[in-house]
């Protein structure tokens, strides 16, 4: 059975369990707090049980991730980041349930110290597992988008590392290459009001052309029924006016939207460059 899908939940409660496992612990261990002792028991079996399944569920999910390109060696240091900190754990478990044999009672408290020590290293572990785990997630988008199964989700990722990379290119004044990835993340969605959106803006800011942008709004209400898109509308509207070279529409536009979203400061910015 694989765990893969599960990996995200699982890891979250493994991290909360030994941390606080850990912490107890070390509280235990200078006599105060008489209740941390058994509560360090618990959350320290029951997170290196999780940390088990943390990397079997890992190990089910790395296949896929690692096969894209520039990704492996991520997914390999996160890996054995998991690993290590299972196998930490695994050895602080021991000890845990050391302590608990009765005829070990006159070494209880050499052993809890110990399995503090141990878990201390253990924590750090779990730390350095967990931010290569984030590495991996937001620098490299593993498991992004195919945790599911769901092929809308794969699409969604996409579309997403479109809009981001036009952003960038268009940031970077790439803006031919800013105005074909728009152009792609529309073609895949061309009844999305946003993505329509985007598109007309990138007439606006990448190909300057105004006219085109203004016949591309041609078919939005003037004013529509959503707030956030007469907002929106509005804005594109008034910078299609300026590219086209109609200034007096532009402020016109921009004078009924300071009406209705008084104190705006896009608007309000729009209206002192035109001044």
């Amino acid at each position: 059975m694989s765990l893969a899908p599960l990996h995200p939940q699982i890891v979250h409660f493994v991290i909360a369990l030994l941390f606080a496992g850990v912490l107890f612990r070390c509280i235990a261990v200078t006599g105060r707090a008489a209740f941390t002792g058994p509560a360090a028991v618990v959350l320290l079996l029951v997170g290196t049980v999780g940390a088990v399944l943390a990397v079997k569920s890992g190990t089910d999910a790395h296949g896929p991730v690692e096969r894209v390109p520039g990704a492996r060696a991520a997914v390999v240091e996160h890996e054995e980041w998991g690993e290590r900190t299972r196998n930490i754990f695994l050895v602080v478990a021991a000890l845990e349930i050391a302590a608990l044999i009765p005829a070990a009672q006159r070494w209880r408290k050499a052993v809890h110290v110990a399995s503090a020590i141990v878990g201390l290293a253990g924590a750090l572990s779990l730390y350095e597992a967990g931010e290569h785990g984030g590495e991996l997630v937001y620098a490299y988008a593993g498991g992004v988008g195919i945790r599911s199964g769901n092929p809308d989700d794969v699409g969604r990722l996409l579309v997403a590392g479109l809009y981001h990379q036009a952003m960038l290119d268009r940031k970077a004044g790439r803006t031919a290459e800013a105005a074909q990835l728009i152009g792609q993340l529309a073609q895949r969605h061309p009844d999305d009001t946003s993505a329509r959106l985007l598109v007309i803006e990138s007439l606006i800011v990448d190909k300057k052309d105004g006219k085109a942008a203004l016949a591309a709004l041609a078919p939005f209400p003037a004013a529509p029924d959503s707030r956030f898109l007469r907002f929106r509308v509005g804005l594109l509207r008034a910078d299609a006016f300026v590219a086209a070279g109609m200034p007096d529409s532009a402020k016109a536009t921009l004078e009924a939207m300071a009406r209705e979203f008084a104190s705006n400061r896009a608007v309000e910015e729009r209206q002192a460059k035109l001044r």
